[in-house]
C-alpha cells in the first residue's frame, strides 16, 4: 500500500488486518446504519398514531431522505479537506442522534420543529454513509477486507433497523422505538474513535474548487465513471423490486403483505452473501467481479419472473440477493482505487446519494407502471441489473495489483 492507503503498484498481495479491526469497523458503522434505517420505519408509524395523517408520516421520511442526496458532494468535499475527520464524524452521529430524538417528541414537539430536525439529519447522514466509508480501509489495512465488511454492515443496518423497530414498535410503541435509533447512532459516536481516520495527504484548496475537482473527476475518470455509473444502474433496478412484489403478492395470494417476503428474500440473500463475502478467496479482478456479479443478480432475479409460483419467485430473489454482496463490495473498493486522493470521500458521498436516487427513480417508474403484469416489472428489474453489469465492460483494461476480489 501506499502511505495514502491506496494499493501500490507492485505490492502483489496486501496485508491482512487483525480480526479486532474488523469488528471495530462494525462496530462504528453498524450503529449509525442501522439507526438511519429503523428511523425512516419508526417516523411515520409514530406520525400516524399521534396525528392520524399518513401523508404527513410520508412527507416526514422524505425530509430525512432528500436532503442526503442534496448535501453528498458537500459532506465529502468538507471530509476530505479537514484535518480532524474524527471529530467531524462524531459531531455528525451526535447531530443525527439529538435529530432522532428530537422526531421522537412529536406531540409536544410541533411538528415543524420536527421537520427542521429532520432536514438536519438527512444533511448528517452522508457522513455515516459513503463518508465512513471512504475511511475504511486506511494505510496497510486489507483494503478487499475492509470493503467486504463494508457491504455487510450497509446490509446490517438495512436489515436491523426495521426489524428492531418491527419488534419494539408493537410492544414498547413507536416513540420508544424512535428513542432507540437515536440511543443506536449514540453508540457509533463512541466507536468511531477506535476507528483509525486519517486525514487526506492532500492539498488544501478552496471548497468551490473541491466541489469542481469531485465532480470532473467522476465523469471524465473512465474507471471511475463506468463504476459509478454501474453501482447506480443497479440500485434502479433494485428501486423496482419492491412495487413488482406487491403485484406478483396481489396475484398470487390476494395479500399485499405478502411482497414483504419477497423483498426480505434479496435482503437476507445480500446479508448472507455479505456475511460470507470476507470469506471468500480471491479469483477474478474487483470490476470483473462487479460486472459478472451484477449481471448474476440480473439473471436470478429474470429467473424468478418466470411464474412458478411464489415460492419459485421468493427462492430465486434470495439467490440474486446473495449474489449481489460480491459486487457491491468490488464497487466499494474500485471507488477507493480509482479515486484521486483528495476527492476520496466526495467519491463516496455523491456515489452513495446516487445509488438512493436512482432506487427512487426506480419504484416512482415502477409505481408509474403498476397496471403491467409484475412478472414482467420484476423481469424489468432483472434487466437493468444485467445492464449494469454491462455497464462494467467499459471499465479499462488494466488490472492493479491487489485489485483481485
Amino acid at each position: 500500500m501506499t502511505s495514502e492507503g491506496r494499493p501500490g503498484p507492485s505490492t502483489g498481495e496486501l496485508p491482512r488486518i487483525a480480526p479486532t479491526s474488523g469488528v471495530r469497523q462494525l462496530a462504528a458503522s453498524v450503529p449509525i446504519r442501522t439507526a438511519a434505517s429503523g428511523t425512516q420505519i419508526a417516523i411515520p408509524i409514530l406520525v400516524v398514531q399521534t396525528t392520524g395523517d399518513i401523508g404527513l408520516g410520508a412527507a416526514l421520511v422524505a425530509l430525512a431522505l432528500v436532503p442526503a442526496i442534496v448535501a453528498a458532494p458537500l459532506v465529502g468535499a468538507l471530509l476530505d479537506r479537514t484535518g480532524h475527520p474524527r471529530a467531524v464524524m462524531m459531531a455528525a452521529a451526535a447531530g443525527t442522534a439529538a435529530a432522532y430524538g428530537i422526531a421522537a417528541a412529536i406531540g409536544p414537539v410541533p411538528v415543524w420543529v420536527v421537520a427542521v430536525a429532520l432536514i438536519i439529519s438527512g444533511m448528517l447522514t452522508p457522513f455515516g454513509f459513503g463518508g465512513l466509508s471512504s475511511f475504511v480501509a486506511p494505510a496497510g489495512a486489507d483494503a478487499r477486507r475492509a470493503y467486504a465488511l463494508d457491504a455487510l454492515s450497509y446490509n446490517v443496518g438495512g436489515v436491523a433497523g426495521p426489524a428492531l423497530v418491527a419488534v419494539l414498535a408493537p410492544t414498547l410503541g413507536p416513540r420508544a422505538a424512535l428513542i432507540a435509533m437515536a440511543v443506536i447512532a449514540l453508540c457509533s459516536l463512541a466507536a468511531y474513535p477506535l476507528l483509525p481516520m486519517e486525514p487526506r495527504r492532500a492539498e488544501r484548496k478552496g471548497l468551490l474548487h473541491s466541489l469542481t475537482a469531485g465532480m470532473v473527476a467522476m465523469s471524465t475518470r473512465r474507471a471511475l465513471a463506468a463504476v459509478t455509473l454501474s453501482g447506480t444502474v443497479a440500485e434502479f433496478g433494485r428501486g423496482i423490486m419492491p412495487i413488482a412484489a406487491i403485484g406478483i403478492a396481489l396475484a398470487a395470494t390476494g395479500d399485499a403483505a405478502v411482497s414483504a417476503l419477497i423483498v426480505a428474500g434479496f435482503a437476507v440473500g445480500a446479508l448472507v452473501g455479505a456475511a460470507l463475502e470476507p470469506l471468500r478467496r480471491q479469483t477474478l479482478s474487483a470490476q470483473a467481479t462487479m460486472g459478472i456479479g451484477y449481471a448474476l443478480v440480473g439473471l436470478a432475479t429474470l429467473a424468478a419472473a418466470l411464474g412458478f409460483g411464489i415460492g419459485w419467485t421468493i427462492a430465486l430473489v434470495a439467490v440474486s440477493g446473495l449474489c449481489s454482496a460480491a459486487p457491491t463490495a468490488a464497487m466499494l473498493m474500485l471507488r477507493r482505487t480509482d479515486s484521486p486522493e483528495d476527492v476520496v470521500a466526495q467519491v463516496f458521498t455523491v456515489g452513495a446519494a446516487l445509488r438512493t436516487a436512482a432506487a427512487a427513480g426506480g419504484t416512482a417508474v415502477a409505481g408509474a407502471l403498476a397496471g403491467v403484469e409484475p412478472l414482467l416489472l420484476l423481469a424489468g428489474s432483472g434487466a437493468v441489473w444485467v445492464l449494469s453489469g454491462a455497464v462494467m465492460l467499459a471499465y479499462p483494461r488494466r488490472r492493479a495489483a491487489g485489485a483481485a476480489v
